[in-house]
């Protein structure tokens, strides 16, 4: 009995390390479909969004008490 359960861990172990191994080999990947026009360069609006413009790190303005 004991080395039917052997053979069964063994055979499940060979299984599972198979499909892990075939899940990691390279495939061919489709090349990808661009448009038929050319992209325009120089459209997009960098800089123009308020992210990242706070001033993070300067010492804020005068505290008042509000009461």
């Amino acid at each position: 009995m004991t080395v039917k359960k052997i053979v069964f861990a063994l055979g499940a172990t060979l299984a599972l390390v198979t499909a892990a191994n075939a899940a990691d080999l390279p495939r061919r990947q489709p090349v990808p479909v661009y448009p038929a026009e050319q992209a325009q360069i120089g459209k997009m609006p960098i800089g123009k969004s308020p992210v990242g413009k706070a001033p993070i790190g300067k010492a804020p303005g005068p505290v008042a008490a509000r009461y």
